[in-house]
């Protein structure tokens, strides 16, 4: 078959002529009726919806949602517009290319074997020479799989998008999930959604903070300032760290090659940190510790104290310190990790078509502004709008935000009380020759009745006596272990605050009614504020919940109906994740996946005999006649593990497997991979 009867159509871009980019018709599906087929599909999976709904709701509320008029028809069209545009134009556009990639690999064979001028033995001979690095087809099977991988990728966006978007149009609001979903959902600090203060029933203010640890971040992030010496240490730390991966990776193989019972999770992490003191020491000082392996002790004296800046009167280019810092420089180890997040959560903004107005980059201090709009103004912007920013914390920047956070909230509680006395002395000027006007009244005119009548036969002191723990505002707060000491949450004292704004407004109604003198509006305006402030102080991220880290905080509003803002961030901050954080990592679970048998040549556990001369050869197979004639049955003497020849065909090694014995996890007997 010669490359004249394939057409060349990945060079043209049309959407109905058979096989071009972009097309819903391709020459590869021959007779195949595809619009048939869609709508086959189409209305099953919207029987299926629709079956599912009306077993789910109530009569009353199918009558109002006019199921079997509206309701199935906006499905019909949601699933076909979403599936017509996801599935087929991907589908044939990547048929297409496969089709020109084996109509170039074609052109090259013929023209590499029929070619007058090149004989077929020099063509076998270049093939010879060539090995497999060249004259082969694995650029072609790598494009395919590319292909099907962007394809498949784009199937499975698109169907978690309209799972997601189903069930918001049948829950008919948006939650926490509607942001971070998958791997990356514990990293979420604080998502609050919240009416706005300006439009309560048409507008949303969602607040969403995500919290990336160092140890998660795919490429470490150091602060500007931070030393070479620090830097230089973090990557030696690293690089033992993979060392020591490589030995326990080698010794879990060798145990498995000698018969013996594989290591648990819990082995494993002893015998790394047992193999730890083989590459660190604490001695500082002696030039030949292990700590100076990889870097010897006189470098690590030149840069002790270094930054990233030197003073220009102590700048000298040749010195062994400055070019070690340039060497760091160079490298961008300094900027690498913060500059990629950036780059990544600019480039996602971009190619989401969430576009912005401002945006500030604070590359020494490691923070990143973006804002849609440029003004601060809040009565002047759309009721669709986003605000991003993006910090790198290190420890000691959190000390100073809680010290901050300390004293605010102190503040806070200090105005709160200082308006709460007022008021209440206001309260007890109002009540001046009106008698008895609450309950603290009357127990007061009937102390010395309940002294003489009731105290004086029972003996118990008086109520004015007692110690009281109760406030009255909030419940009694339980002591604090060190653990609540050391990272306070808060929460007792901010409720306390909201419960004496709320008492606050009540006893101002009940002191003054309908009236509105000056006293009124004076203690009304100071309350207002305190409450404002107070709230948007709540809003913020409490630093004792932050830990050293990338901190990216998401300030959105958006209009309830509508929710662009939303769904757009909701893909950014997912695509942004994925980009830069790893995720929460499980050692033991993630060992699974480096296991040896799930790499081994002899996996089908064949029988076979070597010829003679090879190593190995001798006695296996009268160890195999032994096998089958033992007394147990095969079930309890199954093969634990096989031995590899050395032309890669297994062979069962009965002699070092003890008999009767049960591999390890089995439950039944009968043959097991492990």
């Amino acid at each position: 078959m010669g490359s004249v009867d394939l057409p060349k159509s990945p060079n043209v871009f049309h959407p109905e002529k058979p096989s071009a980019v972009g097309s819903r018709n391709s020459l590869a599906q021959e007779f195949r009726d595809q619009q048939a087929e869609v709508d086959l599909l189409l209305s099953e999976e919207v029987d299926k919806v629709m079956n599912h709904i009306t077993s789910k709701l109530p009569r009353d509320v199918l009558e109002r949602l006019d199921v079997m008029g509206g309701l199935k028809e906006k499905l019909y069209n949601y699933f076909n517009q979403n599936y017509q545009n996801m599935f087929n134009r991907f589908v044939v556009t990547s048929e297409d290319e496969m089709v020109k990639k084996v109509r170039n690999f074609i052109d090259k064979e013929e023209l590499k074997t029929l070619a007058r001028y090149t004989p077929k033995e020099i063509a076998a001979l270049l093939d010879q020479i060539g090995g497999m690095d060249k004259f082969n087809t694995g650029e072609i099977e790598k494009s395919i799989v590319n292909m099907y991988g962007h394809l498949q990728g784009h199937v499975q966006r698109g169907i978690n998008d309209l799972e997601n978007l189903t069930n918001s149009l049948l829950r008919q609001k948006t939650d926490v999930g509607a942001f971070i979903r998958g791997e990356n959902a514990y990293s979420v600090v604080k998502c609050s959604f919240k009416d706005n203060i300006r439009r309560p029933k048409n507008v949303s203010d969602v607040k969403l903070s995500v919290n990336i640890l160092d140890s998660e971040l795919i490429s470490p992030i150091f602060h500007y300032q931070v030393t070479v010496e620090y830097i230089i240490k973090d990557l030696i730390s690293k690089n033992i760290m993979d060392i020591l991966d490589k030995e326990i990776e080698k010794l879990k193989d060798q145990i498995i090659d000698e018969g013996r019972e594989e290591m648990n999770d819990s082995e494993i992490l002893f015998e790394k940190m047992r193999r730890v003191a083989n590459y660190t020491s604490d001695d500082k000082d002696d030039p030949k510790s292990k700590r100076y392996t990889f870097f010897a002790k006189s470098l690590i004296d030149k840069i002790e104290g270094l930054r990233a800046e030197i003073d220009p009167s102590e700048y000298d280019a040749l010195n062994i310190r400055e070019n070690l810092k340039k060497i760091i420089d160079i490298e961008n180890i300094r900027n690498r990790g913060f500059n990629t997040a950036v780059n990544s959560i600019t480039s996602i903004l971009d190619t989401s078509k969430m576009g912005y107005q401002f945006i500030e980059n604070l590359k020494n201090a490691r923070e990143l502004r973006i804002k849609e709009y440029e003004d601060t103004d809040t009565a002047a912007l759309p009721d669709e709008r986003y605000a991003i920013r993006l910090k790198y914390y290190d420890q000691a920047q959190l000390d100073n935000e809680r010290i901050a956070y300390d004293r605010q909230l102190k503040s806070f509680e200090i105005e709160v009380q200082h308006l709460w006395d007022v008021l209440e002395m206001v309260y007890e000027d109002s009540k001046f020759l009106k008698g008895i006007v609450d309950f603290k009244d009357l127990a007061k005119r009937q102390k010395n009745k309940i002294r003489r009548k009731i105290k004086a036969v029972t003996g118990e002191p008086l109520y004015e006596a007692m110690e009281k723990s109760w406030d009255e505002i909030s419940y009694i707060r339980p002591e604090e272990t060190q653990i609540e000491t050391m990272n306070r949450t808060y929460l007792h004292e901010k409720d306390k605050i909201k419960r004496r704004i709320i008492l606050m407004k009540e006893k101002l109604q009940s002191i003054y009614g309908y009236r509105y003198p000056i006293k009124r509006r004076v203690m009304e305006e100071r309350l207002s504020r305190l409450e404002s402030d107070f709230m948007g102080f709540d809003y913020l991220i409490n630093p004792y919940h932050i830990q050293p880290g990338l901190l990216l905080d998401v300030d959105i509003v958006s209009i309830k109906r509508k929710k662009a803002t939303l769904d757009g961030m909701a893909n950014v901050l997912n695509e942004f994740l994925h980009g830069v954080s790893k995720g929460f990592q499980d050692a033991a679970f993630a060992s699974f996946s480096r296991r040896r048998s799930t790499v081994r040549d002899d996996i089908a556990q064949s029988f076979a005999t070597q010829p003679v001369g090879e190593e190995g050869e001798a006695g296996q197979e009268s160890e195999y006649l032994d096998m089958l004639s033992a007394a147990q049955p095969v079930a309890k003497s199954a093969p634990r593990r096989t031995r590899s020849t050395s032309k890669g065909k297994g062979v069962v090694d009965s002699s070092k497997r003890g008999r009767g014995r049960k591999p390890r996890g089995s439950r039944g007997g009968g043959l097991r991979e492990i």
